[in-house]
């Protein structure tokens, strides 16, 4: 059953073409997953339709760093943060998230060695897990790196040897311009989302001193998430 609104078709995620699919979720940076798609990481792994969840960048540029060993333990704080996020959503089974470890807030740029190298990984990791849909974040979303994930993805997605279709989700900007359909999840239970973007303790408190800082309230408004795709079916 579909819903018309203008030329935006809104369908929920269990009644589309893609509620069998297997969902791969691009975030840029540790605690995107839980703040734009936390909903689809719970409602995919609860049908066994959850391929994975993929961090491009290893989150290092939120604070400032007296030295390399600060740098080095905020990336693997992050890393903790972001597994433990997405077993809170997805259950203890879930797979660890995959990292690619571009450094935070300097993308590379489509065509250049690093992004087509990134392209062939996540290319192989959709023929490896049998990847039907990716979620990542809009190429209009303001931050670079938001941008740089949504090119990779989809780059990926015409590599990969198999039909992968793309889907963007929002976290910081608004919803994408000429979106054709819009698919929502079901609401996840009060709190969840809640607790697992707790687990992102580096990002809500000093625990590294001054520097980027979540309020607690963002993304936490909607219970479901929102995926939007400008070839409708195709």
């Amino acid at each position: 059953m579909s819903e018309k609104t203008g030329r935006l078709a809104t369908l929920a995620l269990e009644r589309s073409p893609w509620r069998s699919a297997r969902w791969l979720v691009v975030a840029p940076h540790a605690d995107d997953e839980t703040l734009g798609v936390g909903a689809l990481i719970h409602q995919a792994a609860a049908t066994q339709h959850l391929a994975g969840v993929v961090i491009l960048t290893d989150g290092a540029g939120s604070h400032d760093h007296p030295d390399t060993a600060s740098h080095a333990r905020l990336v693997r704080t992050r890393r903790l943060e972001a597994g433990r996020a997405v077993r809170r959503l997805a259950g203890d089974a879930a797979a660890a998230p995959v990292f690619l470890d571009w450094p935070d807030a300097q993308p590379a740029s489509p065509g250049s060695t690093v992004f087509e190298a990134t392209a062939r990984r996540l290319a192989a990791l959709c023929r490896d897990r049998r990847v039907d849909a990716i979620a990542v974040t809009g190429p209009d979303d303001p931050h670079c790196d938001h941008q740089a994930a949504a090119q990779l993805a989809r780059r990926a997605a015409r590599i990969a040897c198999r039909p992968v279709a793309v889907f963007d989700y929002v976290v910081w900007g608004a919803a994408p311009p000429g979106s054709k359909l819009r698919i929502t999840t079901r609401p996840l239970r009060a709190g969840l989302r809640a607790y697992a973007l707790s687990s992102h303790q580096s990002q809500l408190t000093p625990m590294f001193g001054e520097g980027f800082r979540l309020e607690k309230d963002t993304g936490l408004r909607a219970a479901s998430d929102t995926l939007y795709r400008c070839d409708a079916y195709g």
